[in-house]
């Protein structure tokens, strides 16, 4: 009986890294096409940083990290950007999510403000990479840099990731600040 339920459970984590990679290939093209209609003077949500801290929140730091690299990379390739830019903040931003991780207390945190806050906190730190490595520096003051690439972005984002947080509230039935 004990057997059957360890089963299971691995059974149970085997599908959600499957449905993790099927989420990355969908958001990965709608972030390429579809996030330029909801653009607001070219500041467009990160909804594969959102999934990103959702698994290393959910399966932990390794998983996270693993899967940070994997849609980083993913994406990379899809959008012709720079190899391994995508990859190495998603990563970094994984770690960072996976010290938050609680086993036993995902849907708490998943589904809570807390969520956003990590999302918030997350993304400010994986713009700030990315684009540190994509942009000249020279052309923007410091300030013009913080408030359109780390905050104006980091907040569009959280905003996004409110539809993930009340997904993971209604279904489970564990609400919690």
């Amino acid at each position: 009986m004990k057997f059957e339920f360890i089963s299971n459970k691995k059974t149970t984590r085997n599908k959600r890294l499957i449905l993790y990679a099927f989420l990355t290939i969908l958001l990965s093209f709608f972030q390429m096409i579809g996030l330029g209609i909801i653009a607001i003077d070219g500041i467009t949500p990160d909804l594969l940083l959102i999934l990103t801290v959702w698994i290393a929140l959910r399966e932990g730091r390794f998983v996270g990290m693993l899967s940070g690299f994997f849609i980083g990379y993913f994406f990379d390739l899809i959008s012709l950007d720079t190899p391994g830019t995508n990859a190495l903040a998603k990563v970094i931003v994984a770690f960072i999510a996976g010290m938050l991780y609680k086993e036993g207390k995902e849907n708490l945190i998943l589904g809570s403000f807390r969520f956003l806050i990590y999302v918030f906190a997350c993304a400010v730190i994986n713009n700030m990479i990315y684009f540190t490595l994509r942009i000249k520096l020279v052309d923007f003051t410091f300030q013009a840099f913080i408030l359109k690439y780390a905050l104006a972005f980091s907040f569009y984002t959280t905003v996004f990731a409110i539809f993930p947080m009340l997904f993971a509230s209604s279904t489970k039935g564990d609400r919690g600040f």
